[in-house]
Parts: structure tokens; sequence; C-alpha cells
């Protein structure tokens, strides 16, 4: 696929433009040579949802030659908001901010920033990121350029879809939000964000932006109060680089939502 074909669809998404327009590329969104990297989990029976929401449900409606003599193919399909590759709109946990359907589309869009804590996640299925990770990350590579769509990887995209060890347990209802162990960004290092940089959006390879052990979900209280969209249960970091990358983030466009299925990709250089 073309990227100058990807651009152009951009182009009518951002900008209401016909695919014979020329307009010149936003500041800081230099679409890079190079090659699209899916960064979504497939939803099928096996797509893990928290454990207190409705899993994904795929009913097969049609499938075979009709008594037209053409083929005919459709499925209805059911789910919670929040599971699988999804996204988190800053209503979720902030009163009054942006639904899935009023995030700028320009939060969605943009230079990623791939902050890599594999290291320390598979020593600690609890692990924090702290704000020493970021600031080394910015020693190595540089500061984290305004309106980026940072992304946090962990690893833990390579336990997928085994629920005991990508959640910690098995179990479904109230009683298992207990046992849930997997990484998240500690709330400091979100504030720390926030207060000295400028991004658009955030993403993880894990469940939440909250490690799994959270009861007040602070993390998700500091990002969304600001109107940051969080991308949650993220696959295939690995193949991103720290920097350099494009991420095109399109959530279902729900109107009121608080979140939705997400179809995330990158193009890596």
């Amino acid at each position: 696929m073309h990227l100058r074909f990807i651009f152009a669809a951009l182009c009518i998404v951002l900008y209401g433009c016909s695919s014979e327009t020329t307009v010149p590329q936003p500041a800081g969104l230099q679409l890079p040579e190079g090659r699209l990297i899916d960064l979504t989990h497939p939803f099928s029976p096996e797509t893990i949802y928290w454990p207190t929401a409705k899993p994904f449900t795929f009913e097969k409606v049609s499938d075979g030659v009709t008594p037209g003599g053409y083929y005919y193919a459709a499925n209805n399909f059911s789910a919670a908001e929040h599971g699988g590759t999804h996204l988190d709109a800053p209503i979720h946990f902030a009163a009054g901010k942006n639904t899935a359907d009023q995030i700028p589309l320009e939060q969605l869009v943009g230079p990623a920033v791939v902050i890599d804590v594999a290291a320390s996640a598979a020593s600690s299925a609890d692990y924090q990121i702290q704000i020493s990770d970021i600031e080394a990350w910015e020693t190595k590579n540089g500061r984290i350029p305004d309106s980026s769509i940072v992304l946090l990887r962990t690893g833990w995209d390579a336990r997928w879809p085994d629920r005991k060890t990508y959640l910690g347990t098995t179990k479904v209802g109230p009683d298992a939000v207990a046992e849930l162990h997997f990484p998240g960004l500690d709330p400091k290092a979100a504030q720390w964000i926030l207060s000295n940089r400028r991004i658009d959006g955030i993403g993880i390879d894990t469940p939440s932006i909250d490690y799994g052990q959270s009861t007040t979900f602070e993390t998700h209280q500091t990002l969304f109060k600001e109107n940051i969209p969080a991308f949650e249960n993220v696959a295939n970091l690995d193949q991103l680089p720290a920097t350099g990358a494009i991420v095109i983030a399109l959530p279902m466009k729900i109107q009121g939502g608080s979140g939705g299925p997400l179809r995330i990709v990158a193009i890596a250089p």
C-alpha cells in the first residue's frame, strides 16, 4: 500500500478535501516512508475484557448462497465499550470531558513515542512506570515532542490471549478484580507528563493505563481531567522504534460513549 494513498485518506478525514487536493502536512506530522504495522488485537470470543464487563459475542446471521443465487454473509456482534484493543475516552473517569465522538481527530493521529519498560515489567507484574523511566528515555532519545502519542511498552501483549498470564486471574465478576496483576503508569509519572510535556494521547499494551492492583484509578483521573485519551490492550509495540513512527488510532465513533473498540495502526520508517 502506497503511503501517498494513506495520506490522501487522512487528508479527507482531517481536512475534508478531495483525494485530488494537495495540502501541506500539518506541523509535526510528516508521514514517513515505511511499513504499516497493525497494533490491534483481533476481536473474537477469546478477546480479553475487564472481568466485570460483557465479553465480545459474535452471531452468524447468514453465510451461504441466497435463493437469488448470490453469496451473502452477515453477522451480529455485541460487547462492552472497554475490552480488547480499545479507547478510553476522557469522560470515562472525568465528568464533563470528551466522549468518544468528541475527541478531536488531531489527538488520534500523530508522531509516536515508544517508552520500553519490558525488562522492569518482566520482574514484577505490578510494575508502575516511573518518572525515572521517562527521564531515562529522554536522556537517550531527546525530549518528548509536542503533540506526541506516547506508547508504553511493557511486553504484556506477548501473553495475549491467555487470561491467567495477561490479567493475573481467570476469574470473572467482581471477585476477580482484587486478583488483577499487570503493569501500568504510576500516577506521579502521569502528572509529570502533563506538567512538563504536551502530549495528545497515551497508550499501553496492558488492560489498563493504571496497574492491575489500583483501586482508585488515579492515572486515569489525572490524564482524563486534562482531556487526554488512552488506548489500552495495544499490540505489537515491539515492532516500533522509540521515535519516528506515526500512529493512527481511530475508535468506533459512539455518540456519548466512554470508550469503544479501536483500530490502531502505525507507519514505521
